[in-house]
């Protein structure tokens, strides 16, 4: 009985990492994929461990294997995060390549926020949190196209 079960924890940890969303946190990493591709970027500022509606914003939408299957091929996932918990701490560098990232699109300070970004590095468009379905917000993230 135990055999079973975990080989069905195993299996199922699997399934779902088969449809985790690939997130980088390299923007130069990313600008290479993108012109490789022709994709365009998504980068997203979030306080992981502090804001409310960032954490809404991924287990309603990011998280979702809906918005993975849409957003697969469309955008290639940038994350700016900034953590407040010290078990959180990013290292020096992700620290000052985000905040390099905040100056440049996000110098308000909002979060979370939402930039759709073209394989240059041009803004096309910006959003925050709002309560869509994951599909829903996928169609308005692909209108700033």
């Amino acid at each position: 009985m135990k055999k079973s079960g975990l080989v069905f924890l195993v299996l199922f940890s699997l399934s779902l990492s088969s449809i985790a969303q690939d997130w980088h946190t390299n923007m130069s990493e990313v600008k290479e994929i993108t012109s490789k591709h022709n994709e365009n970027i998504l980068l997203v500022f979030q306080g992981s461990d502090w804001c409310g509606p960032c954490i809404k914003l991924n287990k309603q939408v990011f998280a979702t294997e809906e918005f993975q299957k849409l957003a697969k091929d469309k955008f290639v996932m940038l994350q700016a995060d900034f953590p407040r918990k010290k078990a959180n701490k990013l290292t020096p560098e992700l620290e000052a390549q985000n905040s390099k990232l905040a100056e440049a699109y996000n110098n308000q300070g909002y979060f979370p926020l939402v930039v759709v970004l073209d394989k240059n590095g041009k803004v096309l468009g910006k959003m925050g949190y709002e309560n869509l379905t994951p599909s829903e917000y996928f169609k308005k993230l692909m209108a700033f196209k």
